[in-house]
C-alpha cells in the first residue's frame, strides 16, 4: 500500500513533512519524550531552529540525551515552561508549530496539558505563524480535561476567519470513542 491512513499523529506528521523546509524555525509546544522535536530538527536542517517546550523536567532531560544521540541538540532550545510563555522566548516568524495534548508517555497522568494554558498557547502560535505556516494539533479526547479541549479547539478554531485560515479537523470516525483527532490550521 503506498498511502494509509493511521492515526492522528501520522497526519499531522504528514502535514509537517510538506510544510516545514530547511532553514525554516518552527515550535514543538509539547516536546514530551523528544520525538516531535527530533522530527522537527531533522526537517529545519543545520540552518534551521525548533524551540521546544514542556514543564516537566524529566521530559526536558530525555529530549536533550536524544538530541544528543543523533548529533542534532544545537539546532534546538529546550524550554522547561509552559507552552502558553512561548512569546517570552520566540519572537517569529515561525512555519509550524506542533501540539501534541495529553500527558508525558510513561508519565504521571495528574500532570496533564489544560484548557487554558492550551488556549493560550495555540493562540500565541496562530500569532507567531508566517504566512503559509501551519499548526498542528493531535488532541487525546476519552479524559475528562482531554474531552474539554478537544470541544475548546472545536469551538476556537471554527470562530478564526476562514480568510485568515484554513482549519481542518480529521477524525477516524470507526476507531471509537476517545480516539485521538487531529486539527491543522494554516495561516493564508
Amino acid at each position: 500500500m503506498a498511502y494509509e491512513l493511521k492515526s492522528a499523529r501520522f497526519l499531522a506528521r504528514d502535514a509537517l513533512q510538506r510544510a516545514v523546509q530547511p532553514g525554516d524555525t518552527v515550535v514543538d509546544a509539547t516536546m514530551g519524550n523528544g520525538h516531535d522535536t527530533l522530527f522537527l530538527a531533522e526537517q529545519v536542517g543545520p540552518a534551521g531552529h525548533v524551540y521546544a517546550f514542556d514543564i516537566q523536567e524529566s521530559a526536558v532531560e530525555s529530549t536533550g540525551k536524544l538530541l544528543e544521540e543523533h548529533h542534532l541538540a544545537d539546532r534546538v532550545t529546550l524550554c522547561c515552561m509552559s507552552h502558553s510563555e512561548m512569546k517570552r522566548v520566540v519572537s517569529g516568524p515561525v512555519a509550524a508549530a506542533v501540539f501534541n495534548l495529553g500527558w508525558l508517555p510513561g508519565g504521571d497522568h495528574a500532570i496533564t496539558t489544560r484548557c487554558e494554558t492550551t488556549r493560550a498557547a495555540v493562540e500565541s502560535a496562530l500569532g507567531l505563524l508566517k504566512s503559509g505556516g501551519i499548526l498542528t494539533v493531535c488532541a487525546y479526547p476519552g479524559h475528562p480535561e482531554g474531552d474539554r479541549e478537544r470541544e475548546m479547539l472545536k469551538e476556537f478554531f471554527s470562530s478564526l476567519s476562514n480568510r485568515a485560515y484554513n482549519v481542518l479537523h480529521q477524525v477516524f470516525l470507526n476507531a471509537g470513542e476517545g480516539a485521538p483527532e487531529c486539527f491543522i490550521v494554516q495561516k493564508l
